[in-house]
């Protein structure tokens, strides 16, 4: 993809926390073992709400069991926000996560919003992409493909 930014030699991430749709603490280093697409964004972010549809595309073609898109939400109280936005964008292979506290961008180094970043199995991110991208493209689809593996 255009502005993919491969991170030479793959580095592991911190393990943070953040929360489900239902409020309950969920850490990356839980996740280990599939290859997962972190990104950062919120409502009010208008190059998010135009990515948000293709990363539920691209999760609608990925094994659940061996990759799963995070989007983490920064919007503050975020499920008043983030389930009525799922329900009017018609995302339904997202799962709903949210950084209640406002830790993710400082945890990861994030500065701007939307950021994706590509995580193997192991918990070492590969790479990470600054501002919207079309991730349903074959182009991203092969990336996704080679994180898993």
């Amino acid at each position: 993809m255009k502005r993919f930014k491969l991170t030479t030699p793959p580095k592991p991430l911190p393990d943070l926390e953040f929360l489900d749709v239902n409020d309950q603490p969920v850490r990356l280093s839980e996740l280990n073992g599939q290859a997962r697409l972190i990104n950062l964004w919120a409502t009010w972010c208008a190059p998010c709400v135009k990515e948000m549809p293709s990363l539920d595309r691209l999760q609608a073609e990925m094994p659940r069991d061996r990759f799963l898109v995070i989007p983490i939400s920064l919007d503050g109280p975020s499920k008043p926000k983030v389930v009525p936005f799922y329900k009017e964008q018609k995302l339904i292979d997202l799962r709903v996560f949210y950084d209640k506290g406002r830790k993710a961008m400082s945890t990861l180094g994030v500065t701007l919003l939307p950021t994706s970043i590509l995580v193997d199995p192991a918990g070492r991110e590969l790479g990470r992409i600054e501002g919207d991208a079309d991730w349903d493209t074959p182009e991203g689809l092969a990336l996704m493909r080679a994180a898993m593996s």
